[in-house]
C-alpha cells in the first residue's frame, strides 16, 4: 500500500515536470504566429526552443509509462476513454516535431511548417486541461470500469473547458516568460514577449479562482483528512504567491527579472499539478454522476507490491540520469539568443 501511495504522488511529479518543462515550450508555439514579426524573430523563438523541446517531451512519455505500470486499470480507462483526443494530441506532436526540423530548409514551405507549429502547440495545450478537467469532474464507467460515453464529445462540458483554457493561458505565460528570457535584451520580440506575460498572468489568476470554487463545489471535502484539506489550501496559496509575485515583477525591466518571472510562473505549475493530486486523493479517475462503475482508485488500480518495487528501484537509477542530462542541456545552452545562434537556421543550412 505504501508503494501504490509512493507512485500515485510519483506519477503526479512525473506530470508536473512536463507541466513545467514542456509548458512553456507550448506556450511558446502557440505565442508564435503573433508574436514572432519575421522569419528572424521567427528563427529566435525557434532557436529558444530547439535545444530543449525534445528533452521535455520525455515527462510526458515517462508519466504515461508509469501510469501504465502502477496503475494499468486507470491506464486502460483513460487512454481507451481518451482515445481521439490522446490520438489528436499525439498527431499535433508529430507535425510539430516536422516543422521543426523542415522549418530550416527550402524557404517556400516555411509559411507552412509555421502553421504546423502553431497547431501543433495549441492542441495539446488546450486538450491536456480537457483531459485534467475530466478526471477531476468524473467520467462514466461501466461496472468493469470502461469508458461508457460519446468519444471525445462526452468528454466537453463547461466545467473541462475551462479547464482546458486554463491550461492553455497558464502554458502561454510560460512561453512568455521563457522568451523574454531567451531573446536579445532590448529587441522587440523581448518587449512584446515581456509585456504579454502580464495579460496571461492575470488571466491565470482569474481562471484558477473560478475553477477553485468550482472544484469545491464538485468535490468538497467530506471525508478528507484535515492535514490533506490543510496541504490543498497550502498549495493553492502557493499558485496565487507565484502567479501575484510574476505579475509584480512584470512591472520591472531587467535579465533578473525575466529569470524571476519565469521561475514564480513554473512554481505555480508545478503546485497546480500537486494540488490536483491532493484533490482527487486516492482517486485516479473519477465517476460521473451516471456512472456505474465505481472511481478507480489506487488501491482498485494499483500493480503487485513487487512490480511497484522493481519500479522503485528503476526510477532510483533513470530519474537522477534524466536529470543529470536537463542540467547538462540547459547549462549548456543557457543565455540568450545570438546573431551566432542564427546563422545556420537563417542560412537554410538547418
Amino acid at each position: 500500500m505504501e508503494l501504490a501511495v509512493l507512485w500515485y504522488f510519483l506519477v503526479f511529479l512525473l506530470i508536473a515536470g512536463y507541466f513545467i518543462l514542456d509548458g512553456f515550450d507550448l506556450g511558446a508555439g502557440v505565442l508564435y504566429p503573433f508574436i514572432a514579426k519575421g522569419e528572424r524573430e521567427q528563427a529566435i523563438v525557434r532557436r529558444a526552443l530547439g535545444p530543449v523541446w525534445d528533452g521535455n517531451e520525455v515527462w510526458l512519455l515517462t508519466a504515461g509509462g508509469a501510469l501504465f505500470a502502477a496503475f494499468p486499470d486507470a491506464y486502460a480507462t483513460t487512454f481507451s476513454g481518451f482515445y481521439l483526443a490522446i490520438m489528436l494530441v499525439l498527431f499535433a506532436l508529430i507535425v510539430r516535431a516536422v516543422s521543426f526540423e523542415f522549418w530550416a530548409g527550402e524557404g517556400s514551405w516555411r509559411p507552412v511548417w509555421n502553421v504546423c507549429f502553431f497547431v501543433g502547440s495549441l492542441l495539446p495545450a488546450l486538450l491536456f486541461g480537457v483531459a485534467a478537467g475530466n478526471v477531476i469532474a468524473g467520467i462514466p464507467m461501466d461496472a468493469q470500469g470502461n469508458y461508457s460515453g460519446v468519444p471525445l464529445l462526452g468528454l466537453i462540458s463547461p466545467f473541462t473547458l475551462l479547464c482546458g483554457v486554463f491550461s492553455l493561458v497558464m502554458f502561454i505565460a510560460a512561453g512568455a516568460c521563457w522568451l523574454a528570457l531567451k531573446a536579445p535584451v532590448g529587441t522587440p520580440l523581448q518587449q512584446r514577449a515581456a509585456k504579454l506575460r502580464l495579460p496571461s498572468q492575470l488571466a491565470s489568476v482569474v481562471i484558477f479562482l473560478l475553477l477553485s470554487g468550482w472544484v469545491l463545489g464538485i468535490m468538497g471535502t467530506d471525508g478528507m483528512p484535515d492535514d490533506l484539506i490543510l496541504v490543498r489550501w497550502l498549495l493553492a496559496l502557493l499558485v496565487l504567491v507565484c502567479l501575484v509575485y510574476g505579475i509584480v515583477l512584470d512591472r520591472q525591466a531587467s535579465t533578473r527579472a525575466d529569470l524571476w518571472s519565469f521561475l514564480c510562473q513554473s512554481g505555480a505549475a508545478g503546485a497546480v499539478v500537486f494540488l490536483g493530486a491532493c484533490s482527487l486523493f486516492p482517486v485516479l479517475v473519477n465517476a460521473s454522476a451516471d456512472s456505474v462503475g465505481a472511481p478507480i482508485t489506487l488501491m482498485t488500480a494499483g500493480a503487485s507490491e513487487l512490480s511497484l518495487f522493481c519500479m522503485t528501484v528503476i526510477l532510483c537509477i533513470g530519474l537522477p540520469l534524466v536529470l543529470v542530462y536537463h542540467v547538462i542541456i540547459y547549462r549548456t545552452f543557457r543565455g540568450r539568443v545570438s546573431d551566432a545562434d542564427l546563422e545556420p537556421e537563417m542560412a537554410g543550412q538547418g
